[in-house]
Order: structure tokens, then C-alpha cells, then sequence
């Protein structure tokens, strides 16, 4: 959607456009940038003792964006090139060498192979698993006690509960013995 004012001596009044390249562009005014956090985190990290300027980070900053800016749109355009639809890490590695950054191709595939194996750990869920250090037989054996464990605690429970529940009856009928056996002395 795009606003246009129009004024003029006589009058003043906008108008609205709706055009879907328009809408599917980012525009300029869009803040398309690594997250302010992320940044200053990596910097702490390289340069743990060094006091970085709050001018040189926004520069940084702008770098870092027009780099993932110009590697994007080369890899699109490589994409595009091979008639795919998607973006691959292929895509990514052959605009870094197009674009003359081709000393950084090992380190991306070295990144690339590090997130997938990251990735990969997560979905197994094995992670919490493997840091406890027992054998997934013995947590299964553990986890077969106390459920038999579990099992033994409720028999106890509703084995208490019908003895109770037998000895309030068994009152009950005494109670109401003893009233029928009043009531037949004094008839």
C-alpha cells in the first residue's frame, strides 16, 4: 500500500496504491538489520578488551547488512540461474566466490556442517540423554521401578480405601442393628 500526497494552492488530499510488486518489495524505510544484541555480543566476544564506539558499531552494523545484502542477491540471481525456486548453501557459497570472497567458502562449509549436526542433535532429543551420563538401559530399568513402585503405593491405597469403606458399612449395619433390636424392646 502506498501513500501519495498531493497538495496544491487550492487543495490537499492523498491518494492510496495497492500494486503487489510494490507490496512484495522491502522498501527503504524498512529495518532489515542484524538484531543490535547480536552484534555487540560478537564484538565482546573478538574483542573482549577493546572499547568499541557506538559510531563504530552502527558502521559495522551497516556493513554487516549490506554484505548479507549483496550475498543474497547474488545467490538469488545464481538461483535464478539454475531455474530453482529455493536458495540452497550451494547458492550461498558460489556468491561468495563470484563476488571475490572466496577464501571464506571453507569457513561457510564449515559453519554449514556444524548448524546441521547442531540441528540434527536437537531433533534426535538425545542431547538431555547423553549428558547424564547413564546408559539408556539403566534409566529404563529405573523408570520400570517406579512405576512398579507407583503400582504398589495405589494397591496399598485402594486396599485402605475398601477397608475403610468396609468397616464404615459393617458400622452402619451394626448401628442399624442395634436400633431394630432397641426397637423390638419396646414393642
Amino acid at each position: 500500500m502506498t501513500i501519495t500526497k498531493h497538495s496544491s494552492k487550492k487543495s490537499s488530499y492523498a491518494t492510496m496504491t495497492d500494486s503487489r510488486e510494490n507490496r512484495d518489495q522491502p522498501q527503504p524505510d524498512d529495518d532489515l538489520s542484524i538484531p543490535r544484541a547480536a552484534l555487540n555480543k560478537m564484538i565482546k566476544e573478538l574483542l573482549p578488551n577493546i572499547r568499541v564506539a557506538n559510531d563504530a558499531r552502527e558502521l559495522i552494523l551497516s556493513c554487516c547488512t549490506e554484505f548479507i545484502h549483496l550475498v543474497s542477491s547474488e545467490a538469488n540471481e545464481i538461483c535464478v540461474k539454475t531455474n530453482k525456486k529455493t536458495i540452497s548453501p550451494d547458492h550461498i557459497v558460489a556468491a561468495l566466490d563470484s563476488l571475490g570472497f572466496g577464501a571464506y567458502k571453507n569457513e561457510a562449509k564449515a559453519v554449514l556442517k556444524e548448524a546441521k549436526a547442531v540441528a540434527a542433535k536437537k531433533r534426535r532429543g538425545s542431547s538431555r540423554l547423553e549428558n547424564l551420563g547413564i546408559p539408556e538401559e539403566e534409566l529404563l530399568r529405573q523408570q520400570q521401578e517406579l512405576f512398579e513402585k507407583a503400582r504398589q503405593e495405589q494397591a496399598m491405597l485402594d486396599q485402605q480405601q475398601w477397608m475403610q469403606m468396609q468397616q464404615a458399612l459393617q458400622q452402619q449395619q451394626q448401628q442399624q442393628q442395634l436400633r431394630q433390636d432397641e426397637n423390638d424392646d419396646y414393642s
